[in-house]
């Protein structure tokens, strides 16, 4: 059982969809299929703004997000306590970009005071942000972060690649909002969604902008004005991803919600019992997609036994500086049930009882 943090296990539903034959991606009903997709997913999205789905994981998306609006010498903030919230830095880079950091611990808050010395110190083109950071187990309230930044006039750019579906996404607030199939939508692994609005296809139309496949320029122009995808696409993977979001959008986004908060908090109540306190400094900051507890170096052991010993999958603390001293419980998407939880924390209680 693959319990991690994405991918996820995969409904069956979702794996038969993808047995549908190819069409080709410039045939009439293709386009129309695609945008009958896009279409549910703009509703999935708090805020306005035109979807695409290009192939690629989620890094692809992510990457994209900065190298289509970011132009040489232009000044990013980029918001951080976690792993993947450092990696913006390291894009912004590449693309040219000036990175300002407000870094706060991977296992705090992001400090909104913070955030304004540094908006009222600088000149910012651009703020980068993540909701929800897997490597901690932890997401964040950005809200009214977002809010001050747009009200600033810099754009927004979000990652909600692991918590979209799973929790409310603030994604009214994002210019450029990041998404991906194989977290809580349990679709393959090979898709990435982004939600762009007008003020961001503006800041891309004016960037000079030498990549292709990461540029999101194409999409505008072919794709959202003339209804032409840019190049061939990954439809099998598209057939899945629309039965992950109709699985979704049957049970309903807010019932969704409240699933993964069902099965965080159960899955959290187990491991006090075991003495495994969450990574997080408080509980507020814990995410109902993704579970991480302390185990003092032994999580490669632990990780080990539980999938030698019980066909279990659980990842270690990656992506984090002290990566030994974290297990994680990916409970996102179709793991996000009790029963899955239930036998995975089962096994764990087993496992720590040996080793301890």
């Amino acid at each position: 059982m693959l319990m991690t943090a994405g991918p996820t296990e995969i409904p069956e539903r979702v794996r038969q969809a993808m047995a549908q034959p190819i069409h080709y991606h410039r045939q009439a009903e293709f386009t129309e299929y695609y945008l009958e997709l896009t279409a549910k997913l703009e509703g999935m999205f708090a805020g306005d703004g035109d979807v695409i789905i290009m192939g690629g994981e989620g890094l692809v998306g992510v990457e994209a997000a900065i190298a289509s609006p970011i132009d040489e010498g232009d000044s990013v903030l980029c918001l951080s306590n976690g792993h993947y919230a450092d990696g913006f830095a390291d894009f912004v880079e590449m693309y040219g970009g000036e990175p300002t950091m407000v870094s706060e611990p991977y296992d705090e808050h992001l400090d909104i005071e913070a955030v304004k010395e540094a908006v009222e110190a600088g000149d910012f083109d651009a703020a980068t942000a993540v909701h929800c950071e897997t490597p901690s187990g932890t997401m964040n309230d950005l809200d009214e972060i977002l809010a001050f930044l747009q009200d600033e006039g810099i754009l927004t750019i979000v990652d909600v690649v692991s918590s979209f579906a799973g929790a409310p996404t603030p994604t009214e607030y994002c210019d450029i909002s990041i998404v991906a199939s194989q977290k809580c939508l349990s679709s393959p692994t090979g898709l990435t969604m982004l939600q762009v609005t007008d003020d961001a296809w503006e800041k891309i139309g004016e960037t000079d902008d030498e990549q292709f496949y990461t540029s999101l320029q194409p999409w505008k122009d072919l794709w959202v004005d003339e209804h032409y995808l840019p190049y061939s696409h990954l439809v099998s993977n598209v057939y899945a991803l629309d039965e992950s979001v109709d699985w979704a959008l049957e049970e309903g986004l807010e019932a969704g919600y409240e699933r993964h908060e069902r099965v965080a908090q159960y899955c959290r109540d187990r491991a006090a019992e075991m003495d495994l306190p969450y990574y997080a400094a408080d509980e507020s900051l814990c995410a109902p997609m993704v579970s991480a507890f302390e185990v003092d170096g032994i999580a490669p052991e632990i990780k080990t036994r539980m999938n030698q010993d019980h066909d279990i999958i659980v990842p270690t603390g990656v992506g984090l500086p002290n990566e030994e001293d974290v297990i994680r419980v990916g409970h996102m998407g179709y793991n996000a049930q009790m029963d899955r939880v239930e036998e995975t924390m089962d096994a764990m209680a087993a496992v720590l009882e040996d080793i301890r």
